[in-house]
């Protein structure tokens, strides 16, 4: 029953990512495919302040709240009041600080008006947070997907009809906000069933939560401001129609970035346990798990380096959006450093060295704004592609040295034998593509089915499954 519980639970959480970061994808590519580079820059960049300011007024929050009611489910009614009282006052505050900061910065009145209109998402996000919080803590995670796939679904239906019909996208960013609101109440409805609510303000509750949570909001600020840090840069150096490109050629990496996420996080539980078995079995677990990152990296940044432009003309429906191939060759470059930064850092935490990830998030997003705003300035995009490339590689080289230091050596050359190999046999498939001249989707279509097919072979042969097949068709008796 309990096992049962937890694969629910894990399931659903994945499906409210994957409709959250698909559904994404397709209003990204739908911005980019009506309104072109220049609007889907201005949604980028009110996205960006709406995430940085929403990360750092709610989600410290949300793990906190998660944490003290799993272990006190009696104060539910009490929390669910409060916190409800406590995320609503910081979303205010949070919303007033991304106006004010848009307001004293160079944009046009539009893009501020963007702006302002996403923002307002800030406040019902942020309400949402002690309701799914209640769900996580009570194990009730199916309620997530419930109230969220069909809204995402819906609100995407509606944009692309309303893009379709040619309005602008302030109209857009309205939907959006109604959307985050409509997720909340039903959250709310949900919730009435099992929880009682406690209809008093207790101020000491809430100044006492603020003053436990302030640690998780530092951690959660810090990391989403090196996340977004080079959009900003470049919409203040670059303006509008860059910051879509940029924003255009980072959403084709998000698969992989959902893949790496995925199987660390199914894996850390595993990670967590090995440490009471010992070091050698971490290593074999983290080296499982760069192997497989670095398996689907490295073929997808030979893939995009023979057909990205044609595959960002494909999914945006416009041939300007081909100017982002060389940047976001670069980015694809990091995959490689990627694939060790995302199990190593989870193997840190699990060794209870998680003050070294707080140390790298820190000292990267500096290292973003030192060498980010001289290079985008310019450079402009290309800048900001060496830029992200550059602290990839500070960002491994740091959780490298930090398990070889205080755990244990990576056998590289076992690691990389099957991605090279699989590399080697998918660069020669796009070569022999570029000679046959195929249009797009009949390369993608003939590059995947052969990268399935090779990954396959190797995986039966790495796992004698071939052996038992050939024994048992010509050697059975």
């Amino acid at each position: 029953m309990e096992k049962r519980k937890i694969i629910g639970n894990s399931l659903a959480i994945l499906i409210n990512r994957l409709a959250q970061s698909i559904t994404t994808f397709i209003l990204v590519a739908s911005i980019g495919r009506f309104l072109g580079t220049f609007n889907l820059g201005q949604y980028t960049l009110a996205f960006t302040y709406y995430f940085l300011f929403m990360t750092l007024t709610s989600q410290g929050f949300k793990t906190l709240f998660t944490r003290e009611i799993s272990c006190n489910p009696h104060k539910i009614p009490e929390y669910l009041v409060n916190g409800t009282l406590l995320q609503f006052i910081f979303s205010i505050i949070g919303y007033v600080a991304l106006v004010f900061t848009v307001f004293i910065l160079p944009y046009s009145t539009d893009t501020s008006n963007v702006c302002y209109t996403l923002g307002l998402m800030i406040i019902p996000f942020s309400l949402s947070n002690i309701t799914e919080a209640i769900f996580q803590a009570q194990e009730k995670m199916y309620y997530i997907p419930i109230s969220t796939v069909p809204v995402y679904i819906l609100r995407l239906i509606i944009i692309i009809w309303v893009l379709m019909n040619k309005y602008d996208l302030l109209f857009v960013s309205t939907i959006l906000v109604i959307s985050e609101t409509l997720i909340m109440l039903i959250q709310w409805y949900f919730i009435k069933p099992f929880v009682e609510p406690i209809w008093h303000i207790n101020w000491n509750f809430m100044w006492e939560t603020f003053q436990a949570s302030k640690t998780f909001i530092a951690i959660e600020g810090v990391a989403v401001l090196k996340g977004r840090m080079l959009v900003i840069i470049l919409s203040l150096f670059s303006g509008e129609v860059t910051v879509g490109l940029f924003g255009a050629l980072v959403q084709l990496l998000q698969p992989f970035e959902i893949i790496a996420h995925s199987l660390v996080v199914a894996v850390f539980p595993s990670m967590s346990k090995a440490v009471l078995v010992g070091k050698e079995k971490q290593r074999h677990l983290a080296e499982i798990v760069v192997e497989m990152l670095q398996c689907a990296g490295l073929p997808l940044i030979i893939g995009l380096l023979f057909i990205g432009g044609d595959i960002l003309t494909l999914v945006y429906g416009n041939s300007s959006f081909a100017e982002a191939s060389l940047a976001m060759n670069i980015v694809a470059l990091g995959l490689v450093v990627t694939a060790f930064t995302r199990p190593l850092g989870y193997l840190l935490v699990a060794n209870g060295f998680e003050r070294i990830n707080l140390i790298e998030v820190a000292s990267t997003s500096v290292l973003t704004g030192l060498i980010g705003v001289p290079l985008i300035s310019k450079y402009h995009l290309i800048g900001a592609a060496i830029t992200s490339l550059i602290v990839q590689i500070a960002t491994s080289t740091q959780y490298i040295y930090a398990v070889y230091t205080r755990l244990f050596s990576l056998r590289i050359s076992r690691i990389l034998v099957r991605p090279i190999i699989i590399s080697i046999l998918i660069l020669i498939i796009f070569y022999i593509l570029k000679i046959l001249r195929f249009n797009i989707v009949t390369d993608i279509c003939i590059a995947t089915a052969s990268y399935i097919f090779i990954v396959a072979c190797i995986a039966a042969y790495s796992f004698g499954w071939l052996k038992v097949v050939w024994q048992k068709m010509f050697f059975y008796k």
